[in-house]
């Protein structure tokens, strides 16, 4: 169940971060065509796998069945990206304007190839299991199983569509803020707490354990606790499996499932103890910080996404990737941005989330002990588990320790009564410290200066958009251009010289190329850079050609720069009559012309960058 957690938030996170793109990389019918190819593929091998002789037991049958399912987010993710699924799923009814159900949609076409995996395991399941199944059936009942870990993703996906399509702006501004995020995440909660426990209850066919002098025994050993539950027959895997489970945050809807082999195998002294250990779950609140853990993924997530992205792909290394690849701009940005995160989720629920259920698991073992008051019931009960379920004492657990493990501390806390109270308090200090750094985190993502970064982001990335057009459009003058006007916003004034230059011997006809080339020569801050007569050659031709207001402007500027002011000032009155909205600006230039001389203002800056430069120094 844990690592299908895992598999399943990996699925969804890949369908997610993918973005719809302008145009499909292959056509309608070559996408289908390729896609029914990788489902064929992923049937092939999943056949193949189910046929070995090893797959033939319980233990090789689900070893196989790990190996498939992580076969299928490699065929998925090739799916998503030579396929463009979710460009095709936007085109439907209702695909632009629901996103979530999009999303749900992308996610059925993994299931689509878990259904594959399972298809080809049915024989050997019924073999194992000793029970027959219709196909449809069998894939059915799997779906069922594995539902309850993407249920709550698909009502919040719904959900946010649903209040999008009402015809109420305030509602919807107001869940675009962080109350509308909050207020989201408070029916998540509810969701949670009130429908999910019977939903999966019904989900995984579980029927209520029958009246009798078992359900008495388990109501009296309850009533000692202060505890109260309803008693569910679990029939995972034909109820052949040896475990129990608890679910639900709120007394009336809380339930202890139990598995019919569990029942069969164990004593009455073993049974209480696998019930202390359930109920100890509760009693620690176990239920309710594994909703707090899972939110608090969502919460780093969010905090972290953006500035993390932002600051990877504001560097500069990035950018020689993509140029040195030829791969596009938009899928190299996708995977930098996607993979980090992908990294984090990993390791969130498999080493944090995993630390925090492992030691919840010894946490409500070492109740059971304090509870029964001895060891000597939960151990035998471990020991029966291990020896039925294939000799598994010594294998590790990420989630739940190994069994050996398990039965190695309970001895150790029966020696040592101090190691109770030592192990619960490591668990209240361990979530202080997990407390404390989503605290800090989100103290310190506050500092990160996500414009700056968000800019610089976008600043690199139309740089390398361009770079890539230059590379695969070396003749195009527009390109440079475009570069030099770049180079120019970002204060880089000698690339933004070469751009300009280059496009000019490309295009020297073209007016915009002449007039930013000229403004450049006239206004850069690097005063070597600047070459007035030059500049005034190319606003004349430029003005000649467009005489347009910002390019008069310009032209004015240059015969300023070159000692003719009577020039300079009728042209840009005639800048005024040509663009009245910027009217008041050409007035101003006209004050700043006759008021001072354009070598008093290089004087000016000489100065005033020498004592910058004496600062620095």
């Amino acid at each position: 169940m844990y690592s299908n957690l895992i598999l399943f938030l990996v699925a969804i996170f890949l369908f997610t971060i993918e973005s719809v793109p302008e145009t499909p990389w292959l056509s309608g019918w070559q996408a289908l065509a390729l896609l029914v190819v990788l489902l064929a593929g992923y049937g092939k091998i999943s056949r193949k796998l189910f046929s070995r002789q090893q797959a033939l037991r319980s233990a090789g049958y689900f070893r196989t069945e790990k190996q498939l399912a992580i076969t299928a987010l490699v065929f998925f993710s090739a799916t998503l990206y030579f396929c463009d699924p979710k460009y095709y799923l936007s085109l439907l009814p209702l695909g632009n304007t629901m996103p979530g159900l999009v999303n749900f949609a992308g996610l059925m076409l993994f299931i689509v190839y878990l259904a594959l995996m399972w298809w080809a395991g049915q024989r050997n399941y019924e073999y194992i299991f000793a029970r027959k199944y219709r196909p449809l059936i069998f894939i059915g009942n799997n779906i069922r199983a594995n539902l309850p870990i993407v249920l709550p993703w698909i009502v919040i996906g719904l959900l946010y569509d649903i209040v999008a399509l009402l015809p109420v702006p305030g509602l919807q501004k107001f869940i675009a803020s962080q109350w509308g995020d909050l207020l989201l995440f408070g029916v998540f909660l509810i969701f949670v707490v009130l429908f999910f426990p019977p939903l999966v209850r019904r989900l995984w066919g579980c029927k209520k354990l029958p009246e009798g002098n078992l359900k008495d025994r388990l109501d009296a050993f309850c009533a000692t606790q202060n505890f109260s539950a309803d008693y569910y027959l679990w029939p995972l895997f034909e109820g052949r499996v040896l475990t129990a489970g608890v679910m639900g945050i709120v007394p009336g809807l809380r339930y202890i499932l139990i598995t019919p082999a569990l029942i069969e195998t164990m004593s009455w002294e073993e049974l209480e103890a696998v019930m202390a250990h359930e109920i100890g779950h509760v009693k620690k609140y176990h239920l309710l910080l594994y909703v707090f853990l899972l939110s608090g993924f969502s919460l780093l997530a969010g905090m972290l996404a953006e500035p993390l992205v932002y600051l990877l792909l504001s560097q500069n290394f990035f950018n020689k990737i993509i140029l040195a690849s030829g791969v596009g701009a938009d899928s190299i940005i996708t995977v930098v941005g996607a993979v980090p995160l992908l990294l984090f989720l990993l390791v969130y629920f498999r080493f944090l989330f995993g630390y925090f259920i492992r030691n919840f698991e010894r946490q409500a073992d070492l109740f059971s002990l304090a509870t029964i008051g001895n060891g000597r019931a939960m151990i035998s009960a471990f020991e029966k588990i291990a020896a039925l379920s294939g000799n598994i004492r010594d294998e590790r657990n990420w989630h739940h320790f190994g069994i050996g493990e398990r039965i190695d501390f309970l001895e150790r806390a029966e020696r040592e009564p101090g190691l109770i109270a030592r192990h619960n308090r490591k668990v209240r200090l361990s979530l202080f410290a997990y407390v404390s750094v989503v605290v800090f985190a989100g103290l310190l993502v506050h500092q990160i200066p996500k414009d700056e970064l968000a800019l610089r982001y976008q600043e690199n990335f139309a740089e390398t958009v361009l770079l890539q057009k230059v590379k695969q459009e070396p003749d195009r003058a527009l390109w440079q251009r475009l570069i030099g006007d770049l180079m120019l916003t970002r204060k880089m004034e000698e690339r933004a010289l070469a751009a300009y230059e280059k496009a000019y011997s490309l295009e020297p006809a073209n007016p915009e190329i002449m007039n930013n080339l000229a403004w450049l020569l006239l206004a850069s801050e690097q005063l070597s850079l600047r070459d007035p007569l030059q500049a005034l050659t190319l606003a004349r031709a430029a003005a000649t050609l467009q005489p347009k207001g910002y390019i008069l402007d310009t032209l004015a500027t240059a015969y300023w720069a070159n000692g003719l002011l009577e020039e300079a000032v009728l042209t840009e009155q005639k800048a005024a009559m040509a663009d009245m909205a910027q009217k008041r600006f050409y007035q101003a230039q006209i004050v700043k012309f006759t008021g001072r001389t354009y070598e008093e203002t290089v004087r000016e800056m000489e100065v005033k960058q020498s004592k910058t430069q004496g600062s620095l120094r």
